[in-house]
């Protein structure tokens, strides 16, 4: 099991980068529209800067449902390598199985 204060990081990652999606992507546009003008673009650029470090999607990680891992996590199932094969042995993912030839 991870840290459960690592698994509210994650948490509270997700609801401020929620909170300033809107904003930022209003910015973005801005600084990559090639129309607007140097000053708009350094403008909009600080105040991207401005914005928490959390507000960005890409410091976000994906973790374990079961346990909060960090590696290792499949995203197709959202559990990580060790916990997707014990429920794949108990059949518990449709569809999956494990593989012999």
């Amino acid at each position: 099991m991870a840290k459960t204060s690592m698994v509210n990081r994650e948490i509270k990652r997700a609801k401020i980068a929620k909170r300033h999606a809107a904003k930022r992507t209003q910015l973005k546009t801005i600084v990559l529209n090639p129309k607007s003008s140097y000053d708009e673009k350094m403008e909009a650029q600080t105040k991207l800067q401005r914005l928490p470090r959390d507000a960005s999607p890409t410091r976000q990680t994906t973790r374990c449902a079961i346990t909060g891992r960090a590696h290792g996590v499949y995203r197709k199932f959202g559990l990580a390598r060790n916990k997707l094969r014990e429920a794949t042995m108990r059949g518990d993912v449709p569809g999956l199985r494990k593989a012999s030839w």
